[in-house]
């Protein structure tokens, strides 16, 4: 048996382990390079549009390994049956596992024609469910860079409703484009996940 799920099904969303067997990688790379607003999704993201086929392939392989030695999970993010562009890449999201310190982080990116339908907050009840759940860790975290204020508008959304909190800004948290960036730290503990859902 994985440590994790391999598919993870919502009422509105199917999530599908990252890896050469669920996704096509020729498909990835366009969204991952051409992509409408891909600068726009890219801009606070610790990454910049794709270049070549192999940057895209290397991106999967990292994920797929990560998975293999039990690191991360990483998963493909697609609408169910029923939603507008069912069945297509809506974005990527992943758990990656600190077991030292029993907590895990969180990151999402997805593709701005699916960006307002509240995709963020159900993936992130679905992680939270993962990360207490299934793998009984102590608290997740998410960092948002500062100036997105999108990203802090969901974020903050989906953590108060999990009980959790804002725990303050990370000066000088990771270089950004040559730069130095700030980033800003929400945290939902395994005890404040229960209280909040049960």
């Amino acid at each position: 048996m994985s440590l994790f799920p391999p598919t993870i099904e919502t009422e509105r969303l199917v999530f599908k382990r990252l890896s050469s067997d669920t996704v096509d990688l020729q498909k990835l790379f366009h969204i991952c390079s051409a992509d409408p607003a891909i600068n726009q999704i890219t801009r606070y993201m610790p990454w910049d549009p794709h270049q070549t086929l192999h940057e895209t392939q290397e991106f999967v392989e990292w994920c797929e390994s990560g998975w293999d030695n039990c690191d991360q999970a990483a998963y493909v993010i697609r609408p169910a049956d029923g939603e507008d562009g069912a069945g297509q890449i809506a974005g990527i999201t992943r758990l990656e596992c600190e077991w030292e310190r029993q907590s895990a982080m969180f990151e999402l990116w997805l593709r701005k024609r699916f960006w307002g339908r509240g995709y963020s907050s159900e993936r992130a009840a679905v992680l939270m469910g993962l990360a207490f759940e299934r793998l009984d860790l102590d608290l997740i975290h998410v960092n948002h860079e500062d100036g997105n204020e999108r990203s802090k508008m969901a974020i903050r959304k989906y953590v108060k409703a999990h009980g959790g909190q804002y725990d303050g800004l990370l000066k000088n948290w990771g270089p950004r484009d040559r730069k130095v960036v700030d980033a800003h730290r929400y945290t939902v503990t395994q005890r404040q996940y229960r209280e909040a859902t049960t």
